[in-house]
């Protein structure tokens, strides 16, 4: 499903118990300096990542000043988090002349302890090559290194590396538990071009052989994936962001079923091993 850009007024893009992503939860907070913004979000665990802008986070007597720091856009500094355990109450205040932040969520019932994740803190990976036009850079925001912290969510920021190509190929697909081949995550994106009047597709195939959808995105699009197989590409001459949210049904880490017509070309993409590796 694919939501175009909208003033959203720091509601929720994707609430809780969303038809199409139930396991996701999904907003973007636009505040100017001096302003907060507070929410709790009960049955689900949410990251708060500042697309720009920075931020002082309290979450319940936890604090995180000066969280962020990106200047004109997603690709202007590393990213920084914070983990908000399930309905944990929570402000966020601008301390830059204005800020967007984004906040992800995974249904989750137990209640953890909240942390920060700073911009040395990350797990970077880097795949792919131009020849097989699947370079691109991944930045784990609640990634591998904090599993034993995070309940079902995982949270990173994916780049596409040079201008043009495809991002998620492999098609794979993770819709249904069928552990040791395959869980059950729910994923949402939400898009960003650099120049930002760059656009991209977002395919989604329900069924191996048969024809599928495809979704026009622009700088703002959210997508919210179901089921089926999912590659993305940007148009030639652009860079494409996509910031990711997982939430899986049983289990934190992800395991991709790949496409079988394509699962092959898994030997032909460098790193891409290590890349499905660090969802865990």
């Amino acid at each position: 499903m694919h939501i175009a850009p909208f003033d959203n007024k720091n509601n929720p893009i994707v609430d809780v118990d969303d038809a199409t992503v139930p396991l996701n939860y999904f907003n973007i907070v636009k505040l100017k300096k001096g302003q907060a913004f507070e929410y709790m979000v009960p049955g689900y665990e949410t990251c708060i990542v500042p697309a720009t802008g920075s931020v002082d986070v309290n979450v319940e007597g936890f604090k995180a000043d000066d969280l962020g720091g990106r200047g004109v856009d997603v690709w202007d500094g590393e990213p920084e988090g914070v983990y908000v355990p399930t309905a944990a109450k929570t402000e966020m205040v601008c301390t830059s002349d204005e800020a967007e932040v984004f906040v992800a969520g995974a249904k989750f019932d137990d209640v953890l302890e909240a942390f920060a994740v700073r911009s040395d803190e990350l797990d970077l990976v880097q795949y792919g090559s131009d020849d097989t036009k699947t370079h691109r850079k991944i930045k784990h925001i609640l990634g591998q290194k904090q599993h034993g912290k995070v309940g079902r969510l995982l949270v990173s920021e994916l780049y596409t590396v040079g201008q043009g190509g495809w991002s998620g190929f492999p098609s794979h697909k993770h819709d249904t538990d069928r552990l040791p081949d395959e869980t059950r995550h729910d994923e949402t994106y939400n898009f960003r071009f650099r120049p930002n009047h760059g656009s991209g597709v977002q395919m989604l195939q329900r069924e191996d052989g048969k024809a599928g959808d495809a979704y026009h995105i622009v700088d703002g699009s959210t997508i919210c994936l179901d089921n089926g197989y999912h590659p993305c590409a940007v148009l030639p001459g652009y860079e494409m962001y996509y910031f990711t949210i997982l939430g899986g049904l049983s289990q934190r880490s992800l395991v991709q079923y790949f496409q079988p017509s394509h699962a092959y070309q898994i030997e032909t993409i460098p790193g891409i091993k290590d890349m499905i590796a660090k969802f865990k």
